[in-house]
């Protein structure tokens, strides 16, 4: 079944001497806004690697429906036309029963088409999916600063006779060339430090029409948390996600169970009014941060709004593990205002 409750949340993504998100239009230097030199990871690099988690979490075969059908070198086409073969309309007829019956079949087999939709009339139509979870892109908390570091790479790359060299002519070129000109310089663009906040939104009325379930939805904790564990590479860095997500849950307030399941699903209060109950600033002591433990993140629990639930999404052995308030407490880096 479909989730009925909606949701918006905040996450925080920690960069160490890496490149969070490079720009190809700038040369692939770390994405900021210019006007405040804020840092900037987009969401479709989220949304990249919350694929990517969900590959190595479900893999296929075996999962039949877990796919992704955004992947690397891929035509989704493809897919596309699957699902009109597996619906009884291998030869891609045009009408609207057609197109809903493929649309249908790729919610159900793709949890990137359920959870964030997609345009899938780029080839057979199966028309458009409006996905339940959207996400902003995340903006650091404070000022970035992009370095330019230069780099030698012991070793050159020289391409002899288109590719077709044999290996004793390079070896022969490699004894008639001076040692220096065996080496080559690179450059890499990276920040020293950078913490980023992430906020999405969940839609319990978009997942009615995808069926975005609840098994989705803790799958969707837990690689929000570990997207980063399975992503580690040489222009990274150090990225984490800094557990925990925070979540505001609608539930409702009305004693009527059937108008209570419509609060839960329209909201209880905007979502700008619940972001702003989320503080997270330099600790003053701290001049320059070089970790989020020089961050406080302090949450106004008291100003809560009446049939919304504020919990936690931290990782555990069995998954992403949701937390009450109480048992938040705990956790060293929230404050929780009384």
């Amino acid at each position: 079944m479909a989730i009925s409750n909606r949701y918006e949340f905040m996450y925080f993504v920690e960069c160490i001497n890496g490149n969070p998100n490079g720009d190809p239009d700038m040369g692939n230097s770390p994405r900021l806004d210019p006007q405040d030199m804020r840092g900037l990871i987009s969401d479709v690099a989220v949304k990249r690697r919350i694929r990517n988690y969900i590959q190595f979490a479900k893999p296929q075969p075996g999962n039949e429906h877990y796919g992704i059908i955004i992947q690397q070198s891929t035509n989704i086409n493809k897919y596309i036309a699957k699902a009109h073969e597996e619906t009884g309309n291998p030869k891609m007829k045009k009408s609207r029963a057609n197109t809903e019956l493929a649309r249908e079949w790729l919610c159900k087999h793709f949890y990137d088409v359920r959870t964030f939709g997609g345009v899938l009339s780029t080839g057979a139509n199966a028309g458009q999916v409006r996905g339940p979870v959207q996400m902003t892109f995340l903006r650091s908390v404070d000022p970035i600063l992009p370095l330019d570091i230069s780099i030698t790479r012991m070793a050159v790359a020289e391409n002899l006779k288109k590719g077709l060299a044999t290996s004793a002519e390079y070896e022969e070129w490699e004894r008639e060339k001076p040692e220096d000109e065996l080496r080559t310089m690179g450059r890499k663009q990276i920040i020293p430090y950078g913490l980023y906040e992430g906020r999405g939104f969940i839609s319990a009325n978009l997942a009615q029409a995808t069926n975005f379930s609840q098994a989705d939805l803790k799958l969707f904790w837990q690689a929000l948390l570990g997207m980063y564990e399975h992503d580690r590479s040489a222009s990274k860095g150090q990225m984490s996600t800094i557990p925990p997500v925070i979540i505001f849950k609608h539930v409702g307030t009305d004693t009527d169970e059937e108008q209570r399941i419509r609060q839960s699903m329209l909201g209880c209060a905007p979502a700008h009014q619940l972001f702003n109950l989320v503080s997270l600033k330099r600790r003053e002591e701290v001049e320059t941060a070089r970790s989020y433990e020089d961050y406080l993140l302090t949450i106004d629990e008291g100003a809560l709004p009446a049939g919304v639930e504020l919990l936690y999404a931290v990782p555990a052995p069995e998954g992403a593990k949701i937390l009450s308030c109480e048992e938040a407490k705990e956790l060293d880096w929230v404050k929780i205002k009384q």
